[in-house]
């Protein structure tokens, strides 16, 4: 298993732009510097009136498959 911590700030209009179809993946870069990429469905949870914004986990198996993303601070 891999995990990977990184802090996302999104605005109410960037995540509009998800709502409305055009986004489809999110990008980050990981506090070891690596970029992660993965579904924007899996920040759905984390939207509030004001956007996302947080510190987050990303786990993924030894297949790099999704396994959760949860925000920790």
């Amino acid at each position: 298993m891999q995990e990977y911590y990184f802090f996302l700030r999104l605005t109410h209009e960037q995540c509009l732009a998800y709502y409305e179809g055009g986004v489809e993946f999110i990008q980050v870069v990981e506090d070891g510097g690596k970029r992660i990429r993965f579904p924007a469905a899996h920040i759905r949870r984390f939207v509030s009136s004001i956007g996302v914004s947080g510190r987050f986990r990303l786990q993924l198996d030894d297949s790099n498959k999704f396994i959760t993303l949860e925000k920790v601070a």
